[in-house]
């Protein structure tokens, strides 16, 4: 899938759609989502134009690799999930409903967040 210009998290990153920004260097940006599904769950996404892990892992450079995932640890912390717990998910694709096709990872804390799967 090709990268979109125009989805909204690249509109976010372009500042032509407001958010509620918690972080900010030079490799991400970190927000609260509009929907959130803890107390806690704020979107952290890399500043570079990627459609998913896959494609960041393969074509990001390792600086952007180490300063991405350096920031999502900092905004945990910075969140306060650290000591009670916390999730940090990305959907990759279709059947995971990844809903914005620019990569970006969850964090979600601030409760007990339940079992990771249900089993059929």
């Amino acid at each position: 899938m090709a990268y979109d210009p125009e989805n909204i998290f690249a509109k976010i990153l372009k500042g032509d759609i407001p958010c509620d920004k918690v972080f900010e260097d030079d490799w991400a940006l970190a927000f609260k989502d509009i929907n959130p599904q803890a107390p806690t769950h704020v979107l952290v996404i890399p500043k570079g134009p990627y459609v998913s892990l896959d494609d960041f892992s393969d074509n990001a450079t390792d600086g952007e690799i180490a300063g991405f995932f350096r920031a999502v640890g900092t905004v945990a912390r910075e969140q306060g999930a650290v000591e009670g717990g916390y999730r940090f998910l990305a959907n990759n694709g279709r059947d995971a409903h990844q809903e914005v096709p620019h990569f970006h990872v969850h964090i979600f804390a601030g409760r007990d967040l339940g079992g990771m799967i249900k089993r059929p």
